[in-house]
């Protein structure tokens, strides 16, 4: 999706931040993810308690398998890309166990946590979460930036006014429980924004940039199919 970063790197006498470059070439696919009637309608009147359970449900498994696919990525990282594989080993550790969090807000909006458990993703969520271990393992193991780059976009953009607007739809307070996860996360992954800032203007190598673009493209569009038809908000 999208041709080589290389000629856009390459534009002047002056060198572009990979991390500049990178959200001039994505943020197409963020702002695709607006225009999406569910997702307009989520960030400004909320959603029903059925489509939030919903909604949590699909995110509790993207969530259980965020640190496996970090690992599987760090895993594959050669001593090249050591900063990399650092940064994903302390970030699997800061990010584990946070899908206990989301069950914890399917509880707290009287879901059951054990179906949760149980009962797989929509196909959207499945597809999502596989290409992100493909991409990591099979591609490149800097792929694995692209998930992260998305999920920390949607979550320091969107988190804190999604949380707020369903709490209100819903006639709760976010502080009142159920929103643990998009709340916390909304302030979470600002830092950490600017953590990948600072790690991906590192990356040179041309065939890891293109991995990394391709994979945060990918992942905006497959996000923003768990709103479409088919997703958990819009069954067939």
């Amino acid at each position: 999706m999208g041709g080589s970063v290389f000629s856009v790197l390459s534009q002047g006498s002056k060198p572009v931040s990979f991390f500049i470059t990178l959200v001039e070439l994505t943020d197409a696919s963020r702002r695709t993810l607006e225009t999406i009637p569910k997702v307009h309608a989520m960030m400004h009147h909320g959603l029903t308690l059925t489509e939030y359970r919903a909604f949590l449900h699909d995110l509790y498994h993207i969530v259980w398998h965020f640190c496996p696919i970090m690992a599987a990525a760090a895993a594959r990282c050669s001593d090249h890309f050591r900063d990399v594989r650092y940064d994903l080993y302390r970030r699997i550790d800061e990010e584990k166990g946070h899908e206990t969090w989301v069950l914890e807000d399917i509880e707290a909006m009287g879901g059951d946590v054990r179906e949760a458990r149980r009962v797989g993703p929509s196909a959207p969520a499945q597809s999502m979460i596989a290409f992100n271990y493909y991409t990591s393992e099979r591609v490149h193991p800097c792929s694995v930036l692209g998930m992260l780059y998305m999920l920390e976009v949607v979550s320091s953009v969107y988190g804190g006014r999604v949380s707020e607007s369903i709490a209100r739809s819903l006639g709760r307070e976010v502080a009142g429980g159920g929103f643990k996860f998009l709340s916390s996360h909304a302030a979470l992954d600002v830092e950490h924004m600017a953590q990948l800032n600072r790690l991906v203007k590192t990356i040179g190598d041309t065939d890891a940039q293109d991995a990394i673009v391709n994979a945060t493209q990918v992942n905006f569009h497959q996000f923003g199919q768990l709103f479409r038809e088919g997703g958990p908000l819009l069954p067939l």
